[in-house]
């Protein structure tokens, strides 16, 4: 009868598995963003998903330079200053003029910006700047959320979510929950897990390790509405797959 029972709760856990796959994931080629002519939680999980993994996909708007980053920075009719240069393992760059700049952590158009700022309070009028990632390094981890600094870390061999957090100043106890997030993509397959900070913190719970690319997001009590549901849909520790 305990068989009976412990295969008949297996079976239970498996079909409920499936179904929220299928609730979060709807049905490949519906419309390419795996929530097509769905509304309310699910769409905006889509939303979040692809927010937070733009910040690691090199070419969208919202990719954040990273140490190891190769750029390409062109000075419009200024040949002498445009360069080609490695972004610093503390995340900076020196140009012709402008002296260190944080590149790390901002998108190509915030450095653009910072760049043109300096060159015009001394230097050029109105400088027209471009800033192309050249070469991607896929060494890296970014941080957001609840924790104190924020911002793109190069990862050296095998690293653990705690000791990438750290990497982020550690949680910012004011406003940080217990759940964090990990995005990941390898081989085009995305995943999204969940795990107890508090759990692993304490010991009740593995650490688990963080893998280039990966995306950790930290919750907070202000989280807009869809990290909240992606929090209540996606279970403990178990890599979700998704489509968006």
């Amino acid at each position: 009868m305990a068989k009976a029972t412990r295969k008949f709760a297996a079976v239970a856990y498996g079909l409920g598995c499936i179904a929220l796959l299928a609730a979060c994931t709807g049905a490949p080629g519906d419309g390419g963003d795996g929530f097509s002519g769905q509304t309310g939680d699910q769409a905006e999980i889509a939303r979040v998903a692809n927010k937070y993994v733009a910040t690691s996909t090199p070419g969208t708007t919202g990719y954040l330079i990273g140490p190891q980053d190769v750029l390409d920075v062109t000075v419009f009719k200024a040949p002498e200053l445009s360069k080609t240069i490695q972004v610093a393992e503390d995340g900076m760059i020196n140009l012709p003029l402008t002296g260190p700049i944080a590149a790390a952590g901002r998108s190509p158009s915030q450095v653009e910006r910072e760049i043109e700022k300096r060159l015009d309070a001394r230097y050029m009028k109105s400088p027209q700047v471009t800033v192309f990632v050249r070469e991607f390094n896929s060494q890296r981890v970014t941080v957001e959320g609840a924790v104190r600094s924020p911002g793109v870390f190069p990862v050296r061999g095998y690293e653990t979510l705690m000791q990438v957090i750290a990497k982020g100043g550690g949680l910012d106890r004011d406003i940080a929950s217990s759940n964090v997030v990990i995005f990941r993509t390898v081989d085009g397959a995305r995943t999204v897990t969940r795990y107890d900070f508090g759990a692993i913190r304490s010991g009740a719970a593995p650490d688990p390790q963080v893998l280039p690319g990966d995306v950790v997001v930290v919750d907070d009590s202000m989280a807009k509405q869809g990290l909240q549901a992606l929090l209540r849909l996606t279970p403990l520790a178990t890599p979700f797959y998704y489509l968006f």
